[in-house]
């Protein structure tokens, strides 16, 4: 079976939810293609308290619920799905088109598309990380992190989101331990100092974790001290990873791909102002581009660009 829309958004996260309401209130038959849950990363988010207007402080899934049912509203259509392949055709008019082919059996036609799947946490890819994930080994504190109430945990990471969760932590245990590699935070400044005054957070500069042991459960991590070069093995109960992310850009680059994206060295999409790629017809938004500031905020505006964008673009070649 197959559907034809004038927008077709793949990825429910704040960037996407902006883009459907600004695509369907601009009067665009809007999809939004979700492979997992409307809202995206943004729903581990305990309190979103730096999101403008927002001084009531909620949480990352009460604001992607409230903006869900905006974008409902103005008339969007949410589909959770996964798109297993993007492929160019030639549309109405000679102009190019995109068909998304669906793991539920339906393929998807529509002659723009914001792209805005997100990324995933990043992996140390150190030995024992894979073997005992779920079992002390977590990506995210506000999932696990009850499970370990007044445990001694370890948090891996320097930046804003590494410091957002080891406060959430410590609100659990006392006995918090940041490891960070670098001689500072890459944190914001407001954030980093709420974690040097946090008495449950204790923070190592300069230190990098080289393995996780245990059988069953965490029982030690191996750590080196970066700066004399020390190896030494410390007991653990659990370790939350926050070292970075990793764009979803699978269906848009690499072998057996056709839409070849031009990606940047860290592999996320490059885009122009107006957050369209490489490729003509397909925007981009989110944590999925290229960008220097990743925050609920901007990934918002950038899909209210890129809706505004594709309508600009839709006028021009339908």
């Amino acid at each position: 079976m197959q559907k034809q829309v004038d927008l077709l958004i793949i990825g429910a996260g704040p960037a996407g939810l902006s883009a459907a309401q600004y695509g369907a209130r601009g009067g665009l038959n809007t999809l939004v293609v979700e492979r997992m849950a409307v809202g995206g990363q943004a729903l581990l988010i305990d309190v979103l308290e730096n999101y403008p207007g927002n001084r009531e402080s909620k949480s990352g899934f009460q604001i992607c619920a409230d903006m869900k049912a905006q974008a409902d509203q103005f008339g969007a259509e949410f589909l959770i799905d996964s798109v297993t392949a993007i492929r160019r055709t030639s549309g109405l008019s000679g102009a190019g088109s995109f068909i998304a082919e669906l793991s539920g059996g339906i393929s998807i036609q529509s002659p723009a598309i914001i792209f805005t799947c997100g990324a995933g946490h990043k992996k140390l890819g150190i030995p024992g990380e894979e073997e005992l994930l779920g079992r002390g080994v977590s990506y995210c504190a506000s999932c696990d992190g009850p499970f370990f109430k007044n445990k001694k945990i370890f948090v891996v990471g320097g930046g804003d989101m590494a410091c957002d969760e080891a406060r959430f932590l410590s609100k659990i245990s006392s006995n918090i331990t940041m490891l960070v590699r670098r001689t500072e935070f890459r944190a914001q400044k407001m954030i980093a100092r709420r974690v040097l005054e946090d008495d449950h957070i204790k923070v190592r500069f300069l230190t990098g974790i080289l393995e996780v042991k245990g059988s069953d459960k965490v029982r030690s991590l191996v750590l080196k001290n970066m700066q004399s070069g020390d190896i030494y093995e410390e007991d653990a109960d659990a370790l939350f990873v926050f070292a970075g992310i990793t764009p979803y850009t699978d269906l848009l680059s690499g072998k057996g791909t056709e839409l070849q994206v031009k990606l940047d060295d860290s592999g996320f999409i490059i885009t122009d102002q107006h957050m369209e790629s490489s490729i003509k017809g397909l925007f981009a938004a989110g944590d999925v581009r290229s960008t220097p500031f990743r925050q609920v905020v901007v990934a918002c505006g950038e899909g209210a660009i890129a809706a505004h964008s594709a309508a600009e673009y839709l006028k021009e070649v339908l």
